[in-house]
């Protein structure tokens, strides 16, 4: 007989054997993944990215959309903007566009960043990391160290501001620097939903993990657009 987990797994599957997912009516949209769902294995497994875009990412945009259908000037903002306003976001609705459009917005980071393979970054990025936290290494253990400390569901993050100046910040739930104003050069989920598949409660060795999947480029390409003022989520 096979494992709970394995007959889990097995079923999960067979239900997203042909993920498909439906666009809602509304202003926001739900991106693409950039690359196949495979694409990060066997760091991050092809059903948990399936799950993870076509469903939880798809339902906070979906979410998004209804709590701003009656509200024609908020739903027009761009998504940064609508965040960064969140005290001139009517009661009724804030605390849905707070959950939702900042699970959005930390969700399209989040698939931007991944589909790479790794290793380090360079360059004035590079540069950046020593000044501020300490080196690559340094970077690493803090960060992952927030991530395993963040209590029940949250991110970490590596924010920017438009001078370059990186810092590492954890966020509970969805709530995301862009709330504050602030910019996020990348940042990782950790929810379960991001990683129990395959690590179940061993949110440390996803995190360690994680570090495999890193586009360097896109993330350098992030770190020029903040500097350049043009980085949005």
């Amino acid at each position: 007989m096979l494992p709970r987990r394995a007959l889990l797994a097995t079923a999960l599957a067979g239900a997203f054997a042909r993920p498909v997912f439906a666009q809602s009516a509304g202003p926001f949209t739900l991106p693409p993944l950039p690359y196949a769902a495979d694409a990060n294995e066997p760091h991050i497994d092809a059903l948990t990215m399936q799950i993870h875009h076509d469903r939880h990412h798809a339902a906070y945009v979906a979410n998004l959309n209804a709590a701003l259908k009656d509200h024609g000037q908020l739903a027009a903002l761009p998504l940064e903007t609508l965040l960064a306003r969140l005290p001139e976001v009517p009661d009724t609705i804030r605390t849905a566009v707070r959950n939702n459009g900042g699970g959005h917005a930390n969700h399209t980071m989040f698939w931007q960043v991944m589909g790479g393979k790794g290793g380090a970054p360079s360059g004035a990025l590079a540069e950046a990391i020593t000044r501020d936290l300490g080196g690559f290494e340094a970077l690493k253990t803090a960060f992952n160290r927030a991530g395993a400390a963040q209590f029940g569901s949250g991110w970490v993050f590596v924010v920017v501001d438009g001078t370059g100046r990186l810092a590492i910040v954890a966020r509970p739930n969805q709530d995301t620097p862009l709330i504050e104003g602030g910019r996020v050069l990348f940042g990782n989920d950790v929810w379960e939903h991001a990683y129990y598949l395959k690590y179940q409660n061993r949110r440390a060795d996803y995190l360690a993990a994680w570090w495999n999947v890193l586009d360097w480029e896109k993330i350098s390409a992030r770190f020029g657009a903040a500097k350049g003022g043009t980085l949005t989520i």
